[in-house]
């Protein structure tokens, strides 16, 4: 896990920071329609910690990213905004969006992005823009919120997001945590530097569905829809789900009520490993000749430590 939480470091100690002040650098609903993957990496040594010494980072990582929870939602298209004014001074586009895939990435591990300085010192890096989305050019004074582009696949990525780095006179900043000192390994250190305080989400069910047959991960990941309805005749019922930042010990528990109250499947997986993204599913196989019809409600909660940090629900209807 993490050694020597007391040697947890700030990478720098940026001055004047309560007058720099920033926004979500993408269009969405954290929590609902997106969510924060990964954190600065705090840990000075080579393993990994966010600002509350969570595992919500990964070795040497500089910025925020800020998370879609499938391909699908990147394929309808979501905006990356400007997260404070200032001008563009580096952007690049034209790599396909086939992330850690592509052929030749060499050092553009960013794949396509915008740089903006802010003055003072401060600078703002967007990454892993769309192909062919970005809607700003070098020299161009932008506003904060103005859109760069959309949310893409690439550069060096598995899963589509736009990755924030806060620079202030060269030196990683984490926004959650600016201030000098060692962090505090508390989910609420304070504002940071973002204009409306964002909370820690430490994990959480991105997506889950019903299905008549075991589902695949990949498909899960791409964004498989849960079935408004299915025939009484279905061979099983299958409720999945896809969670992020899981922790070793956590409890994925996965419910399954008929439409008369009474329980079809309850079932609970602990996760053996941390782990950025995960898939669990239970089901029961038909017994006899149909479902009983009706609105059955299927219901996945990620449990830690005896808590619920997070619960989401989806209904499904058997029969005509």
């Amino acid at each position: 896990m993490i050694r020597a939480l007391s040697a947890l470091l700030l990478l720098a100690a940026p001055a004047a920071a309560g007058s720099f002040l920033l926004n979500p650098p993408i269009d969405c609903t954290l929590g609902e329609t997106c969510f924060i993957q990964n954190h600065v990496d705090r840990d000075p040594g080579p393993g990994a910690a966010d600002y509350t010494c969570g595992p919500l980072s990964y070795d040497g990582h500089k910025g925020t990213d800020f998370a879609l929870p499938s391909m699908a939602a990147m394929r309808e298209g979501v905006n990356v905004l400007a997260a404070a004014p200032g001008t563009v001074i580096a952007l690049r586009d034209g790599m396909p969006d086939t992330g850690a895939a592509s052929p030749g990435i060499g050092g553009r591990d960013c794949g396509n992005g915008v740089v903006i300085r802010h003055g003072g010192g401060w600078e703002t890096q967007y990454c892993h823009l769309r192909q062919g989305s970005l809607r700003v050019e070098r020299g161009q004074r932008v506003g904060k919120g103005t859109v760069l582009g959309q949310i893409g696949l690439s550069g060096r990525t598995e899963f589509p997001h736009v990755h924030l780095s806060l620079r202030h006179d060269g030196a990683v900043i984490d926004p959650f945590a600016p201030g000098p000192g060692p962090v505090t390994c508390t989910e609420n250190p304070g504002p940071g530097l973002w204009q409306d305080p964002i909370g820690y989400q430490p994990g959480g069910v991105l997506s889950l569905g019903f299905a008549s047959q075991p589902p695949d991960f990949a498909r899960v990941k791409e964004g498989l829809p849960s079935p408004a309805a299915l025939p009484a005749g279905a061979p099983a019922l299958i409720l999945w789900s896809h969670v992020f930042g899981g922790r070793a010990g956590d409890v994925v528990a996965l419910q399954i009520t008929a439409p008369d109250g009474r329980p079809v499947l309850s079932h609970e997986a602990v996760v053996e490993r941390d782990q950025a993204r995960l898939f669990r599913f239970a089901g029961k196989p038909l017994r006899g000749t149909a479902w009983p019809e009706g609105i059955y409600r299927g219901e996945v909660a990620l449990r830690r430590d005896g808590e619920t940090i997070s619960r989401r629900a989806v209904t499904l209807r058997i029969g005509p």
